[in-house]
C-alpha cells in the first residue's frame, strides 16, 4: 500500500454523488486528501492558477463527472490534456451515462478510464477500491 499522501480532485456537482464517493473513499485504506470542485468553471481556475503552488500541489487524479454547469467536464478534459503541465495527471471520467458516444468523446479526447458510477454504495466502494488498488498500488504515477 502507497503510504504517501494522495491528492484527488473530484469535480462533481451532485450533492449525493459528492458524498458516496467522499464515503467510498473514507472506507480505503488510502491515505487521500479529497478535494471537491462543483463546477466546470470552477475547477479551470483551481487547475490553471491556483493548483501546482506549494501550498496547493496539483492532484495525482482527477474524478470527472460529464455533466456540469458553465463548463462540462469534456470541455475541462480536453483543457487539462492540452496543458503541458496537467497531461500527465490521470483524469478518470466517473459518470452515470453508458452512452456509447460519450465513451468514444471521452477516450478520443484522451481520458484515461471511463467508469459509470455505481448507485449501490457497496458497488461504488468496489469502484473505488479498483480505483485505489489499480492507480495507486499498481500504476506508476510521476
Amino acid at each position: 500500500m502507497n503510504k504517501k499522501m494522495v491528492e484527488i480532485l473530484l469535480i462533481e456537482d451532485n450533492p449525493g454523488d459528492i458524498e458516496l464517493t467522499q464515503m467510498a473513499f473514507e472506507e480505503s485504506d488510502l491515505k487521500y486528501n479529497l478535494s471537491v470542485i462543483r463546477d466546470g468553471e470552477k475547477a479551470m481556475q483551481f487547475l490553471f492558477e491556483e493548483a501546482g503552488q506549494e501550498e496547493i500541489p496539483y492532484p495525482n487524479i482527477i474524478l470527472l463527472d460529464i455533466n456540469l454547469p458553465i463548463k462540462n467536464g469534456f470541455d475541462i478534459l480536453i483543457d487539462i490534456k492540452k496543458d503541458e503541465k496537467l497531461r500527465m495527471i490521470p483524469v478518470l471520467i466517473l459518470t452515470t451515462s453508458d452512452a456509447e458516444k460519450d465513451i468514444y468523446k471521452a477516450y478520443s479526447n484522451h481520458a484515461n478510464a471511463f467508469l459509470n458510477k455505481p448507485v449501490d454504495f457497496n458497488e461504488f466502494i468496489q469502484t473505488v477500491e479498483h480505483i485505489n488498488k489499480f492507480w495507486f498500488e499498481t500504476v506508476k504515477l510521476p
